[in-house]
């Protein structure tokens, strides 16, 4: 998605580990000759089932998170699936393409203490 302020290391750690006890989330470490290079998960928001997905800026552009969320696919049978994306960020959007999701619609987010103000696309995935 991007758009988002860092979290300092303990409240990354202390999502993480929320995330990680939630049996309705499915989150994978990406490991790229077995090294870690980002994450991947589905998880529920707002009473639909999410997708999201972030890799270390030194590996964009190299296909992986394409790859990974196509993986992510094939073990998650819901549908549909939904997708958020920063309007500015059009790698991750071509992403989102590239494994079948369609535009539904844009909205704007208001500033707050996790995200910028900015205008965010909303796609679907359905079959």
């Amino acid at each position: 998605m991007a758009g988002t302020y860092s979290r300092d290391r303990g409240d990354f750690f202390t999502h993480w580990e929320q995330v990680c006890k939630d049996s309705n989330v499915i989150a994978k470490v990406i490991l790229v000759n077995e090294v870690e290079v980002g994450c991947v998960a589905a998880f529920p928001r707002d009473g639909n089932t999410h997708v999201a997905y972030w890799i270390s800026p030194d590996r964009w552009g190299q296909g992986i998170a394409t790859a990974a969320l196509q993986m992510l696919l094939v073990e998650v049978p819901d549908r549909p699936l939904h997708a958020t994306v920063a309007d500015t960020n059009l790698a991750s959007l071509r992403v989102l393409q590239k494994c079948g999701f369609q535009p539904i619609g844009i909205r704007q987010v208001v500033e707050c203490s996790r995200y910028p103000a900015h205008t965010e696309q909303l796609l679907i995935l359905t079959g």
